[in-house]
């Protein structure tokens, strides 16, 4: 489905491998998005730690960055400043996220070492789904900034 929205949205002013590449990428940020919704159900969690929602937004942050950017790779070369901005954006945030990861699984140690250690282990596997959905939106924006710089 993927793929055939590209191929009517796209009059490709880029190799067919590129394109095929980004929708890779955006397709394995999606699919993680799938994990970590799975996971959270798997060990019924009802409730995010601040540093899981802070997460969250991030996420949505980066899918929005991401639904903005994708139609300005048609004319790449007079959007070519919007989409390394974009790039840049993801890579910014993706920091923050990474920060906010370590932060919150330390704070997680220290709330459950010693009186609830299945509840570290299962706010630490959602941390890293969540992790790892901000570095799929991150591989998405590398894989546009690459199509920025060889074909501007």
């Amino acid at each position: 489905e993927a793929h055939l929205a590209v191929r009517r949205t796209f009059i490709t002013p880029f190799d067919r491998s590129d394109i095929r590449d980004l929708v890779t990428a955006m397709d394995d940020a999606i699919d993680q998005m799938h994990q970590t919704a799975k996971a959270t159900l798997l060990y019924e969690t009802r409730e995010f730690e601040p540093g899981m929602r802070r997460m969250g937004d991030i996420i949505v942050q980066s899918a929005e960055l991401t639904r903005r950017a994708i139609p300005l790779l048609r004319v790449m070369r007079q959007n070519a400043g919007k989409l390394n901005a974009f790039s840049e954006e993801i890579t910014r945030i993706e920091d923050e996220a990474d920060a906010i990861h370590d932060q919150g699984l330390k704070e997680l140690f220290l709330a459950h070492r010693h009186k609830d250690p299945m509840a570290f282990i299962v706010g630490a596997e959602i941390y890293g789904h969540l992790e790892r959905v901000v570095d799929g939106f991150e591989d998405v924006a590398d894989r546009v900034a690459g199509i920025v710089i060889e074909h501007t």
